[in-house]
């Protein structure tokens, strides 16, 4: 096959996440080609070795292989795992600092190869460094997205079928916003099987609001739970990251909430965030716009607020040093 006769997906980061995002595209067979780079080259040809032995089991064949970043001129997808973790004693701002200085190598490396596709982001803080990776592209706004809250949306839409007893796939709820402390759910247009959370509440017995609190307030806190326990998240997101690299290359106009660029939508202008957007092959062609209550747009607004404030400075910096 030619190289424009396959559906080629380029790794930068074979951590955890990126890892566990090679494997799971094995397994639902998304791609025919899937190129790995990490600094750990040693690292990345295990995992490409590794992956490689299991593509007798899988249902579609997946050659993967080892790379760097001219292989990148080709591809559909790149997608940015890499960055630094938080260290204790180590602020919010001075993980933001940090990684954004190795995306700006990285993205420039990526570009210099003549790379033309879609960049999927799950680095965090994922909203301000999906915005970092747009401005040090040069792409398109809609053909760079980040993995936003689709990962919250997929918690809170399991916890949801736990609590009403249905399968997850008949839940259908949002959480919007930065990927963060200050994401929110929706609400006001989540429903079970066509039926709104409110007036399900209400006729169901035993069933309360304080219990769709507790049910947000488990999927906000997931991640510290999650890290508490086995030290890293990297199966669900994984997951996720296969979700939209599939709505990508199938040109499914699939509605994820993942991080895209607002220009005015939900009065917001300037800034990636989660909200729910039609993904297909040319990236994101529409964000869904829900009409929101005024208390959801108030929270919305201050999420924005908390990551512009963070970036701002931040990105103005590394800018002006380059």
């Amino acid at each position: 096959m030619s190289k424009k006769d396959v559906n080629r997906v380029v790794l930068v980061g074979t951590g955890f996440v990126g890892s566990s995002y090679a494997f799971a595209m094995l397994n639902q067979g998304v791609a025919e080609e899937f190129i790995m780079i990490d600094l750990n080259r040693d690292k990345a040809e295990g995992d490409v070795m590794d992956l490689n032995h299991g593509t007798p089991f899988a249902p579609h064949r997946t050659k993967y292989r080892l790379g760097d970043y001219s292989d990148c001129k080709d591809a559909d997808v790149v997608v940015l795992t890499a960055g630094a973790n938080q260290k204790p004693g180590e602020t919010r701002l001075d993980l933001v600092e940090k990684n954004m200085k190795i995306f700006h190598g990285i993205v420039k490396e990526i570009m210099a190869s003549g790379f033309d596709g879609i960049f999927l982001v799950a680095a965090n803080p994922v909203d301000i460094l999906t915005y970092a990776t747009w401005k040090f592209s040069g792409l398109p706004k809609h053909r760079v997205i980040g993995s936003g809250t689709i990962l919250d949306t997929g918690r809170v839409r399991f916890m949801l079928s736990d609590y009403f007893e249905v399968d997850p796939r008949n839940v259908h709820a949002y959480i919007i916003g930065e990927h963060g402390d200050t994401e929110l759910p929706v609400w006001s247009h989540a429903n079970v099987g066509g039926k709104n959370i409110m007036e399900l509440i209400e006729s169901t017995p035993g069933k309360s609001m304080e219990d769709l609190d507790g049910i947000f307030t488990n999927v906000r806190d997931a991640a510290y739970e999650i890290i508490n326990r086995k030290g890293a998240t990297f199966y669900g997101i994984a997951m996720g990251l296969v979700r939209i690299t599939k709505a990508i290359l199938d040109d499914e106009n699939s509605i994820l909430t993942v991080s895209t660029y607002l220009d005015g939508e939900y009065k917001e202008k300037d800034v990636y965030v989660g909200v729910p957007s039609v993904v297909n092959r040319g990236g994101v062609s529409e964000i869904l716009e829900l009409k929101l209550s005024d208390d959801e747009q108030a929270k919305f607004s201050h999420s924005v607020k908390v990551l512009k404030e963070t970036m701002d400075p931040v990105l103005a910096k590394i800018l002006a040093e380059n």
